[in-house]
């Protein structure tokens, strides 16, 4: 039996052989493009804020990456997915399914809405939503009055359920689009962390009524910080580009808003950025699944641990590569965290499950083991895409 200080200075180890350097942070940006010269035509031309044609390509060659109809820029990914569940019809009030085992904006954002966040399980191979284990609790809680889940326990509506692919590993989508439509749910997708996953040949984000992006400064492309809502239906794009430019009519002039809006514009520098990026996106994502390869054969001679892959039937953009200690190991959690940032290789746990976090700790929840046992064994490890380059990067 290996002790935690040996597990750890296994696992340090390892990860230093495959990057060949430290320090290393855990996920860096890269600019290889044109990222100055798209910068320095917003600043040439004085067109930095919320008008500028950098908005508007962002927005074009996002909706066709993603084959999705249309695609709304936005400030970051927490404001996109407030204004997708706003437009879900999620009311003050009502619960919303979301993972405990995801980063805290997904249940800020269904607070903004005046909504609970009802917290339900998630599986241990692949780290989504457990469909079949919420399939069954939702039948033992809740019933369907007036077309709509109400759940028994608290008399609300369960209008909407959100999954989010966990470090950009895609959740089984077919089965949760049918649990959404056999209990009257609206599916909205935290794609947040999975810009250039597919789920069966299909982009993350395209499959519910909406789905939401980021490009945090950590994400696989960034923009500095910013967002986006993909849909599928025209006038619920035009409601989303309305509501988030602070619902002003047009007008030369006058200043009329027709409905309660929000200035989450994305401003034309930040789109600049993110179009520079998007252009070498394919290179990125090869990079990085280049790096998951490296880490797998590293990893493979280690046999209480194993690094998250992505499920067979989808392609991963593999974001942040992920640890997941065994059973006998799981003890040494916090001495390899503690031993690989000593050493200069920036590591982190997986989030603190949102329903132990005090504004959340009365909300809703079914019986979390899953995620509870996830929580002491996942470790995200040194990501960036420059870390492993393919020939041309």
């Amino acid at each position: 039996m290996l002790s935690d200080l040996e597990v750890s200075n296994l696992i340090t180890k390892t990860i230093q052989d495959v990057i060949g350097k430290s320090p290393v942070i855990l996920h860096e940006p890269k600019f290889v493009g044109n990222e100055w010269v798209y910068l320095k035509e917003c600043l040439d031309t004085g067109f930095v804020s919320s008008v500028g044609k950098f908005v508007d390509r962002f927005e074009f060659e996002l909706a066709s990456y993603t084959k999705s109809k249309y695609a709304i820029a936005v400030v970051n990914g927490t404001s996109a997915l407030h204004i997708a569940l706003i437009l879900s019809g999620v009311k003050p009030g009502d619960e919303v399914l979301i993972p405990s085992l995801s980063f805290v904006a997904t249940a800020n954002a269904v607070t903004y809405c005046g909504a609970i966040p009802h917290f339900v399980e998630s599986e241990s191979v692949h780290l989504g939503l457990d469909a079949l284990k919420i399939r069954d609790y939702l039948k033992s809680i809740s019933e369907k009055k007036s077309g709509q889940l109400v759940n028994r326990n608290t008399g609300r509506v369960i209008r909407a359920i959100v999954p989010m692919h966990t470090f950009g590993h895609p959740v089984q989508l077919d089965e949760l689009l049918k649990l959404a439509k056999d209990f009257s749910l609206i599916l909205v997708e935290d794609a947040a962390e999975s810009l250039g996953s597919y789920y069966d040949g299909k982009h993350t984000g395209t499959f519910g009524l909406f789905g939401t992006l980021s490009f945090n400064g950590n994400k696989t492309i960034t923009t500095g910080g910013g967002g986006a809502i993909l849909t599928q239906d025209e006038s619920l794009a035009k409601h989303a580009k309305h509501i988030t430019t602070t619902a002003k009519l047009a007008h030369r002039w006058d200043y009329v808003h027709d409905e309660i809006g929000y200035n989450y514009r994305m401003p034309n520098i930040n789109a600049a950025l993110g179009c520079a990026q998007l252009e070498n996106l394919p290179m990125f994502l090869e990079s990085k699944r280049k790096l998951f390869s490296k880490y797998k054969a590293a990893f493979s001679s280690l046999e209480f641990v194993s690094i998250l892959e992505e499920p067979k039937n989808c392609s991963s953009n593999y974001w942040l590569q992920t640890l997941c200690l065994s059973d006998s190991v799981e003890s040494a959690r916090d001495s390899i965290l503690e031993n690989t940032n000593a050493n200069g290789v920036m590591t982190r746990p997986c989030w603190r499950l949102l329903h132990s976090l005090a504004p959340f700790q009365n909300s809703p929840k079914m019986d979390l083991a899953v995620a509870e046992s996830l929580e002491k064994k996942l470790i995200n490890i040194p990501s960036s895409s420059f870390l492993i380059n393919p020939s041309n990067l």
